[in-house]
């Protein structure tokens, strides 16, 4: 299997100031971990031609005020609040111009944001993973890029986690169930 860069987009998960420094209220060293492999990542994707696209966890303070059922405050606590410094992408991952910053407020880049009118417009077919929660925000996108007929392709090196269980848990998952595994040098750009 190859990737052919005109049909392919690097996606790269939230990687955050408040989920990557330790100063963030959501910190997890995990994450932290792999911003050296997504920066890799970015650059592989770059060299080839591929299209860029990063996702940004963003919430307004009253995103949940009234919520019936879904509420990540409740769960998470306030974090990466929109405007926030928690909410910018991490110095190391800086997006030109041209790449697509996808700015969502649930755990699926794809519910209610451009990235799917986004990835059709450019010819998009095969997604390639990288960024952080490996079991939350990363697992819920690249399971709908896989219901969405996407090829997602997970790359276990560029993934971060707060547990590593649950990084194996949701690359096994990923891989038996609607994706590939695939670590960094294996990543198979033409």
């Amino acid at each position: 299997m190859t990737l052919d860069p005109e049909t392919t987009a690097v996606v790269i998960v939230d990687m955050q100031n408040g989920f990557c420094h330790p100063d963030g209220s959501l910190y997890a060293p995990g994450s932290e971990s792999v911003i050296e492999g997504c920066a890799k990542l970015v650059d592989r994707a770059r060299e080839a031609g591929a299209n860029v696209v990063y996702t940004r966890d963003v919430h307004p303070t009253e995103q949940f005020d009234g919520a019936h059922y879904y509420d990540e405050f409740e769960r998470w606590g306030e974090h990466v609040l929109e405007g926030s410094w928690e909410a910018k992408l991490v110095e190391e991952l800086d997006p030109r111009e041209e790449e697509e910053v996808v700015v969502k407020h649930t755990y699926d880049a794809f519910y209610q944001t451009q990235l799917e009118g986004y990835l059709d417009a450019h010819g998009v077919t095969d997604l390639v993973f990288g960024g952080t929660l490996a079991n939350v925000c990363v697992l819920h996108t690249a399971g709908s890029a896989g219901l969405r007929d996407y090829r997602p392709l997970l790359v276990e090196d560029a993934i971060g986690y707060i547990e590593e269980d649950d990084r194996e848990y949701a690359l096994d998952h990923a891989d038996w169930l609607f994706g590939q595994v695939v670590s960094m040098d294996d990543v198979p750009f033409e």
